[in-house]
């Protein structure tokens, strides 16, 4: 016997072994997003290798590149890391080349991290195949579902910075 969950089916009598149970359209979303999760960070572990730099730096890169400049305190707020933990990868990235400290108007005992822009030409390099197939899938999706997609993403960035 078998159900059929918005057209999908799978058996009445459970998951296979090592599968995740999906009784609902949460479930269904839930499923989707750690997978999605699992597959992001993969891919970026292989981009920031090739880049020749480790993934907690690739990500200090794109949370730079996404919010804008930043002091220590706050990436490590937003990113859940210890100070200790900022300042190593922020060293390695300055090191190579990658951003610049530079003192804090607003506050002087603080630094404001900003990223060096010709030196990310080979990082956003490695992202533009999948960032151009990113944007032919969401093509094919009506203006409607992208707002939903946004939406979503919205309350989900929003829950977090909240719980931050």
């Amino acid at each position: 016997m078998s159900t059929t969950i918005k057209g999908e089916r799978r058996r009445a009598s459970g998951p296979k072994t090592g599968e995740l149970p999906v009784a609902t359209t949460e479930d269904r979303v839930v499923l989707e997003i750690r997978k999605f999760i699992a597959a992001a960070i993969f891919f970026n572990a292989d981009m920031a290798e090739k880049a020749g730099l480790g993934l907690t730096d690739m990500q200090l890169l794109h949370t730079l590149q996404l919010y804008g400049p930043s002091t220590p305190s706050r990436l490590a707020a937003g990113t859940r890391l210890s100070s200790g933990g900022v300042t190593v990868a922020l060293d390695r990235l300055e090191k190579a080349g990658y951003l610049r400290r530079a003192p804090n108007p607003e506050d002087r005992r603080s630094l404001i991290i900003t990223l060096v822009p010709g030196k990310l030409r080979k990082v956003a390099a490695l992202y533009e195949e999948v960032e151009k197939e990113t944007r032919r899938l969401l093509g094919l999706l009506s203006e409607d579902d992208l707002k939903t997609v946004v939406r979503f993403f919205e309350v989900l960035h929003n829950a977090r910075v909240e719980a931050s």
